[in-house]
């Protein structure tokens, strides 16, 4: 398949999980919240295997003999995520916005509406610099990443339902974050010569997804079992991993 194919149908793919959250919450009061941890959850422990056991080794591939310089691109996406979700919107939080008192204040909700779409954005740019280096490592990034497009979808509706702006805007909101995720991918595109950046940079947003807020809101719920789905992630990942090495050769 020609690559540009290959980006733009993981890209609606991955834009198409947004609209699906936002969908949900605006279509369906009785979306259960344990699912949405459940998923949540999976996603988590993927999208670390993937940061670890994948993209940063082959980040150190790249950047032979200069592995300091690529961890601080990695360490520069980590920290852009940092200041747009718990700096710029200090009260943002993967979930149903349950803090309706907050997102009441003048320009509360739009920030954060604003943070997620810098994050989505990215997660763009994270497909396209994994399809541009390789076929697998582009399909386990894309696959990290579409397990959280829901919860992302239905947080930013969530946002807007309880900012007391109605379906309609929160599904505004949903769409420009599905768009702004297509946009990452697009850019990537337009400046390959930069996959070699923008590979460790997204992998620093990946990680911090994962670890700073993906697993927080899994641990903040509690129980055993949805702890235990972020293994079922990791083994997720690993079986992927093995049948893409079977079906490609690798």
């Amino acid at each position: 398949m020609d690559p540009f194919i290959q980006l733009v149908s993981f890209g609606l793919l991955a834009a198409g999980g947004n609209l699906l959250g936002g969908f949900l919450i605006t279509k369906s009061q009785e979306t259960r919240q344990t699912k949405l941890r459940y998923l949540i959850a999976v996603g988590a422990g993927f999208m670390l295997a993937a940061v670890f056991l994948e993209v940063i080794p082959e980040v150190a591939r790249q950047w032979d003999g200069q592995l300091g310089v690529a961890m601080s691109w990695l360490l520069a996406g980590y920290l852009l995520i940092q200041l747009a979700e718990h700096t710029v919107a200090p009260h943002f939080h993967f979930g149903e916005e349950i803090h309706t008192e907050e997102m009441l204040r003048r320009g509360a909700a739009t920030t954060a509406v604003i943070a997620l779409s810098v994050h989505t954005f990215f997660d763009g740019v994270a497909i396209a610099s994994g399809l541009l280096t390789s076929f697998r490592l582009g399909f386990l990034i894309f696959i990290a990443i579409l397990l959280h497009k829901v919860p992302e979808g239905f947080t930013v509706a969530s946002i807007m339902l309880s900012s007391g702006r109605g379906t309609r805007a929160a599904w505004h909101a949903t769409l420009l974050i599905a768009a702004a995720t297509f946009a990452g991918i697009l850019s990537v595109t337009l400046v390959k010569p930069a996959v070699i950046y923008t590979l460790p940079f997204s992998a620093g947003v990946t990680l911090y997804v994962a670890a700073s807020d993906l697993i927080p809101e899994v641990n903040h719920s509690g129980g055993t079992r949805t702890s235990l789905l972020i293994f079922a992630g990791v083994a997720l990942f690993y079986l992927t991993h093995l049948i893409l090495h079977e079906a490609l050769g690798e």
